[in-house]
């Protein structure tokens, strides 16, 4: 005789199978100490995640280049080694160039301009900008406006012809100094501060955050408050990975990535403020405030890399983010 199943019987092993289910593996991989505001945010995602859907989600997050380096994240993503990374913007340039927008030297008056057009509409659609590529946009994530740092005083465009500086991997920032007579040499962010006190470069461009944790501020004798360009992280997962997971374990995960993106800036902002007045008092450096006039002339000198670069950004980005300013520039 066959068994007879009822209702309350399949109920109760469709409870049963739930209930023992494996969660979903969710491995967190980034190159920075835990202490610092994308170190923080993965450890409040872990604890938020594993709170909120307790047995249905794990979080293992992985600091300091523990799992995969800056060389190869991006690909572990790729492959599902890894489902969440938060690298710098610039990383993404073999993925898509319309994230170059900010590269773009002038561009963004102020962070809170670039907070404004991240919000937009354009900026949100950049996230979905490597979907083709199996990388979907989550969320950005700030560290920084970033200050020039030179071995001269730079008030004047033509003051850095000459001097060479540090860069990240990109075209947009090599054309940045090429408008201004300067050249460019691409060195890993941990050999910075040796490349600048053995006088390799004689200058780089950082938030005042990094400056502060690699103390370049001790091997630079001039730091201009330029606020050129922004350093800002994009929070990345495998897009087959995200849109496989229930619908109701991603929204809320997307909810928690709202809340850890707003701690996450917040930490950001603060650090930049107290790590720009340690430098202060350190008395190392000269810190340098341009004026008005002096930065848009700054400006100025730099806008045909905007024009350069606008082909493959699209026009339409461009401009929707020098649209977010407050200031009017003629």
């Amino acid at each position: 005789m066959k068994p007879i199943i009822t209702l309350a019987g399949l109920v109760l092993a469709v409870a049963s199978a739930c209930a023992h289910a494996e969660p979903i593996v969710i491995k967190f991989s980034h190159v920075v100490a835990e202490d610092t505001p994308k170190g923080k945010g993965a450890l409040m995602f872990k604890r938020l995640a594993e709170e909120r859907l307790p047995g249905q989600v794990r979080v293992e997050v992985y600091p300091n280049s523990t799992l995969f380096g800056d060389a190869n994240e991006l690909e572990a993503l790729r492959n599902d080694e890894v489902q969440l990374l938060a690298p710098s913007l610039a990383k993404f340039e073999q993925y898509t160039k319309q994230l170059q927008v900010f590269d773009l030297p002038f561009l963004f008056d102020d962070l809170d301009a670039v907070d404004r057009f991240q919000k937009r509409s354009k900026g949100r659609q950049l996230l979905r900008a490597m979907e083709d590529k199996n990388i979907t946009g989550l969320a950005y994530w700030h560290n920084g406006m970033k200050q020039l740092s030179a071995t001269r005083m730079l008030r004047q465009p033509s003051d850095a012809s000459g001097l060479t500086f540090r860069i990240q991997p990109s075209a947009v920032l090599e054309a940045q100094f090429g408008a201004i007579g300067a050249s460019t040499q691409q060195i890993p962010f941990a050999n910075v501060y040796d490349a600048l006190r053995s006088g390799t470069v004689q200058g780089a461009e950082n938030p005042w955050s990094n400056i502060f944790s690699k103390k370049m501020h001790t091997v630079q004798p001039y730091i201009i408050e330029s606020g050129h360009g922004v350093v800002d992280y994009m929070l990345v997962s495998n897009t087959r990975f995200w849109m496989g997971m229930p619908h109701r374990v991603r929204s809320e995960l997307e909810a928690i990535i709202d809340e850890v993106t707003f701690m996450v800036n917040q930490e950001a902002e603060e650090l930049n403020k107290a790590d720009r007045e340690r430098i202060r008092q350190a008395g190392t450096s000269e810190i340098i405030t341009l004026t008005p006039e002096e930065r848009q002339r700054w400006r100025e000198a730099m806008r045909p890399v905007w024009k350069e670069f606008e082909p493959v950004i699209g026009a339409d980005i461009v401009n929707a983010a020098e649209t977010v300013n407050r200031k009017q520039h003629n």
